[in-house]
């Protein structure tokens, strides 16, 4: 499951969604979804969690997880 916040959900127009990928890592999946559905954020300027923990991007996609890409976080 990858679950999306802010600027992705809006780009994305879902909070949450289930796929099949082949990809490896964490970066090689963002950027596949990034293709997808054209996100404006490169992965250098988000956060990745994977079960609630968070993750490198060169850790390997663990199936059956639950995924979130953390976009930069504005206020006071």
């Amino acid at each position: 499951k990858v679950r999306y916040f802010a600027i992705l959900r809006e780009e994305r127009g879902l909070d949450l969604e289930e796929i099949s990928t082949t990809c490896e890592t964490l970066e090689q999946l963002y950027k596949e979804l990034s293709n997808r559905y054209r996100f404006s954020l490169e992965s250098s300027r988000l956060a990745v969690s994977q079960n609630d923990n968070f993750a490198a991007w060169t850790d390997p996609v663990k199936h059956g997880s639950t995924i979130v890409f953390i976009p930069p976080v504005a206020g006071g």
